[in-house]
């Protein structure tokens, strides 16, 4: 009998060191090492996966100035021609390697929960995991909440490694960067490190005499060029890359630039995608997971602006892109929500946010392989 119970003994303790080192090695099954966050601030679904809408490309409706040069540019005869026309790399490479959510014509839904359908209670959803009924205007005040950047940087998965470029300078506030420590460029702040010291110079002076549309959104081009060349030599863990125009030239009512300025931030995410492809610490080892803040109005004139009198302002869409992630294309799915990003991004570095912040969204379901769950 004692024999039977030190054999049963000795099983048990087996088990539950391989147990406990199955649960260890967790992470080290993932491909990813590196997550490149981006947001668009809001892009609507329907022109991510319908394309340019072709009623909004004339003067009465879109306020386009050159409507032959637009409708050339971006009106196609169907849809799938013409949303691969504006986002050339989001349906060439993500729609055929990664996953997409929100195409509502295909029954995929994904919306925010906050009440509010505007910028910082959409980022602190973003990067929290859960709306804040405290938030409630775009000021610039400190974030009560810790955002998953903050909460990964102090984990060992990723060492402090966090970074963020954003065209809006309300950003270094939704972060705390103050209390974070997190280095947040935003804004019209300079860039402050590049590869080659003449251009980082002619950079900066470029930016600082280039007429500003807006007082607190600079140009997507010049917050790209700091994330790529902060990339480049810092190698960050964690990268959150912030875009602005789209949202900006919609509020103008311009829909020839924001078209423009779609298809430019499809560019400099590509962009983006191509350097961290080229780099050793970052090929094969990096996801990249994009969604936006908000969405906007569907009739009318109300794709001008966004908030939760105008429908369709909680409408909003999701991608994702890595070694992990499985080729589903379009995903179906009426339950996907933008406090689920925070987690998912926490889950490619093999930590359990939802689990840690309770009131957080849980991981995307399927975007991470089964062999690495």
């Amino acid at each position: 009998m004692m024999k039977r119970w030190l054999i049963l003994g000795l099983a048990i303790c087996l088990c539950s060191l391989s147990f406990g080192n199955a649960l260890a090695a967790g992470p080290e099954e993932l491909h990813t090492r590196n997550v490149l966050l981006v947001t668009i601030d809001g892009l609507r679904w329907q022109e991510v996966f319908r394309g340019a809408e072709e009623r909004l490309v004339s003067k009465e409706a879109g306020n386009v100035k050159e409507v032959p040069a637009t409708s050339a540019a971006y009106l196609r005869d169907n849809p799938a021609d013409a949303r691969a026309t504006l986002m050339p790399f989001v349906w060439n490479v993500i729609a055929k390697e990664g996953q997409l959510f929100g195409n509502r014509d295909a029954g995929s839904e994904a919306k925010v929960l906050n009440n509010r359908h505007f910028s910082y209670p959409g980022y602190n959803e973003i990067l929290c995991g859960f709306p804040d009924e405290r938030i409630g205007s775009n000021d610039k005040i400190a974030n009560q909440n810790i955002t998953v950047l903050e909460w990964l940087s102090r984990r060992p998965s990723v060492g402090g490694r966090v970074a963020a470029f954003c065209s809006w300078d309300v950003f270094p506030y939704i972060i705390n960067s103050e209390r974070s420590g997190i280095p947040v460029n935003a804004g019209w702040a300079p860039v402050e490190v590049a590869e080659h010291a003449d251009e980082l110079a002619a950079f900066n002076r470029v930016s600082a005499e280039l007429p500003r549309m807006w007082a607190g959104v600079r140009y997507d081009t010049i917050t790209a060029f700091g994330a790529r060349e902060y990339l480049r030599l810092k190698k960050p863990r964690l990268l959150y890359v912030s875009l602005g125009e789209p949202d900006d030239w919609a509020h103008e009512g311009r829909y020839d630039l924001y078209l423009d300025s779609t298809k430019t931030c499809d560019r400099l995410i590509a962009e983006l995608w191509s350097l961290v492809q080229s780099l050793p610490e970052y090929a094969g080892k990096t996801t990249l997971v994009l969604t936006v803040d908000h969405g906007r109005g569907r009739e009318g004139d109300g794709w001008k602006n966004h908030s939760v009198d105008i429908p369709g302002s909680d409408e909003i869409w999701m991608a994702v892109l890595g070694p992990d992630t499985p080729a589903l294309g379009e995903r179906t799915g009426k339950d996907y929500t933008q406090s689920q990003i925070a987690a998912t991004v926490a889950k490619f570095f093999g930590e359990d946010y939802a689990g840690a912040i309770p009131t957080a969204g849980k991981p995307l379901p399927g975007v991470l392989a089964p062999a690495a769950k």
